[in-house]
Formats: C-alpha cells, structure tokens, sequence
C-alpha cells in the first residue's frame, strides 16, 4: 500500500496500451470491494483477459462522449475511472453526467487514486448541472467514500441482480452548476 503521505497519481487520458492493466485493476477491484456483497462463485469467474478484449474492442469507438481515464503513479497505472453523458437520461431532457466506474489497484486503496481520479471526472463534467452515479446499496464503504466528495442518496433504486442474488443499486447526485 501507498503511503498515506505520497504525492496524488498523475490522471491522464487512458490509451489503448492500458487496456490490460484496466481490466486487471476492475476485475480485482470487483472481486475484492464486492466479496460478500455478491455471490463468491460470480467474482471468481471474473476473467482479465475477457475484460481486457472488451476494453480494447471498444476502445476508439462511439463519439468521444465516455471519457476512461487512469491514475498512475511512478509510471504504473493504479486505478481507472470513466464517465460521460447519464445513461437514463430519456431524450437528453436532464443533460446530466454519469460517473460510470471507478476501481483502484486494491493494494492502492487509500491513498488518494480514487480521490484524484473523481476528482479529475467531475472537473471535466463542470458543465453538466450535475453527476450522477450508482452504487451497490450494501457497499458501505463506496458509499462514505462519495459521500465525503460531496455526493448524496437522492432516494432512486435499481434492481440488480447477480446469479438470481439481488444486489440493489442506490443513485448518487452531485449538483456540479453547469
């Protein structure tokens, strides 16, 4: 683990070189932040190299509007982030963004990657009224974590389900001003 004291990672663009090292950080990102949330047989089947071949397949594509992003720290990637317009929104009515993902190296959890990598996301969402984001509802640490960056339950749920487990997701908004 990083010291409590070391500088925050450098967040940049992500490229497609770092699609091996993004997949690897989400996949032990799930496994570790959702053991016990989910069921342990649906984390273990979790595959890098699947992940990986998805994220290089959509790399480049669409418009630009989902911006992936990546925290490194002594030129090794540490966490990823990505955002973009809000997924639910019907018809561009709200113009709202959407915090999609963020993981961090689990042998990087608090050291400031996630901080500078929502930082970095909401930063270049400052023109949206506000970000939006949803999380596991049972993930309280999740929770405290964009809680203290100024985020709050605004009362909406989703059903989620894992392997027939339900693993209910909350909404979190930020208001942003844009």
């Amino acid at each position: 683990m990083d010291a409590p004291h070391a500088p925050l990672p450098h967040v940049r663009p992500m490229t497609l070189a770092d699609c091996d090292r993004v997949a690897e950080i989400r996949v032990r990102g799930w496994q570790h932040a959702y053991r016990g949330l989910m069921p342990q047989a649906y984390l273990d089947r979790l595959s890098v190299a699947r992940d990986a071949e998805r994220h290089r397949a959509r790399f480049g594509q669409g418009d630009g509007a989902v911006v992936n992003l990546v925290a490194e720290r002594d030129g090794e990637v540490v966490g990823w982030a990505a955002h973009g317009p809000y997924r639910d929104d019907v018809a561009g009515r709200t113009g709202d963004a959407e915090l999609y993902a963020i993981y961090v190296d689990p042998a990087r959890t608090g050291a400031g990657v996630g901080r500078a990598l929502l930082a970095e996301a909401v930063g270049q969402c400052a023109r949206y009224p506000c970000m939006r984001l949803w999380v596991l509802r049972e993930n309280a640490p999740a929770r405290r974590f964009y809680e203290r960056a100024g985020f709050h339950a605004d009362g909406a749920e989703e059903p989620y389900d894992v392997d027939g487990v339900p693993v209910p997701e909350v909404r979190y908004t930020r208001p942003l001003g844009g």
